[in-house]
């Protein structure tokens, strides 16, 4: 009976006893046994993560949904002053290319994290299966949203261009139409904010950096929306492929928006009916009509093209 008493009762069971039955001297012991504190046990692993050639967090803030990667993404996201990092994935060889871009951002006085230098394996691991990530890729926050207010009141009297799409959702198409219109200089891209996906790492790899130089402005309900511009003296043309006129037979002015819809769809009946013009791109048989991000590219430029100087 001695014996059975003198024995330390299992290790489980300071973890199962209720602390208020726990003398002080075995809360004390007991929090020996548990360690160092959670911070600096947070640090040794952060530690050994590095050591091991991988990032300090293989969970970023942002989701690995919302990854940036690919250089042109990244770099235009790293000298946005508009953009918060929060920490730069690289490997040791896409480090060494992306050096100039570091060397802009701390001429500029832009606060950024140092890069963690990571092995491509671990890189791979934290993105989307497939995403052709080029060694880099940053846990950034989300950008401000911007009103269709404040662009407009940017823009003044000064020619503008904008771009709106009716429920296409397709991330490689709109990340693709935003690059055509960073190209051709448009201000705004215009979605419903229902029917639009989130700004993912798939999207800003196809806009290949204008994610950070056109803003993406929500709206609730399209055809409102034309009509405010309309009376804010926009020409709306809406791209169809029955359009009667072909857009570049069209007399529009310095202030214009263009409207595609969803492939296959096209553009809503309210939506359509709302804008100024329906125009068709000029297509030969047996090809009736194109990709919206190629046909926003064509649209664009026509608009570029005849923009006053």
């Amino acid at each position: 009976m001695e014996e059975a008493m003198s024995k330390a009762p299992p290790k489980s069971r300071s973890f199962t006893t209720r602390r208020s039955r726990l003398s002080p001297s075995t809360r004390e012991s007991e929090k020996i046994d548990r360690g160092p504190p959670r911070a600096d046990r947070q640090k040794e692993r952060g530690q050994e993560v590095r050591q091991a050639g991988t990032p300090p967090l293989l969970a970023p803030l942002a989701g690995r949904a919302q990854l940036l990667y690919g250089i042109h993404a990244v770099t235009a996201a790293w000298l946005n002053p508009r953009r918060s990092c929060r920490r730069l994935y690289a490997t040791r060889s896409a480090i060494a290319a992306f050096a100039p871009t570091l060397g802009k951002a701390e001429q500029s006085g832009l606060k950024r994290p140092e890069p963690v230098i990571v092995e491509r394996e671990a890189l791979e691991r934290l993105l989307p299966q497939g995403a052709v990530l080029q060694g880099i890729a940053l846990d950034g926050a989300p950008l401000p949203e911007v009103d269709l207010e404040d662009v407009l009141i940017a823009a003044g009297d000064a020619p503008i261009t904008l771009v709106l799409l009716d429920q296409v959702t397709d991330p490689h198409n709109i990340g693709a139409v935003l690059r055509s219109a960073a190209a051709f200089g448009a201000s705004g891209l215009i979605v419903q904010s229902r029917h639009a996906p989130e700004i993912t790492g798939v999207l800003a790899k196809a806009a290949s950096g204008a994610v950070d130089c056109i803003p993406i402005l929500r709206e609730t309900n399209l055809s409102r929306t034309i009509e405010r511009l309309r009376d804010a003296g926009f020409f709306v043309i809406g791209l169809d492929e029955e359009g009667p006129v072909s857009v570049g037979d069209l007399a529009f002015g310095s202030r214009v928006v263009l409207a595609l819809g969803a492939e296959g769809v096209g553009l809503r009946r309210l939506v359509a009916e709302n804008c100024t013009a329906l125009a068709s791109l000029p297509t030969l048989p047996p090809i009736g009509s194109l990709n919206v991000s190629n046909a926003a590219a064509i649209g664009l430029y026509e608009i570029a093209r005849r923009r006053p100087r």
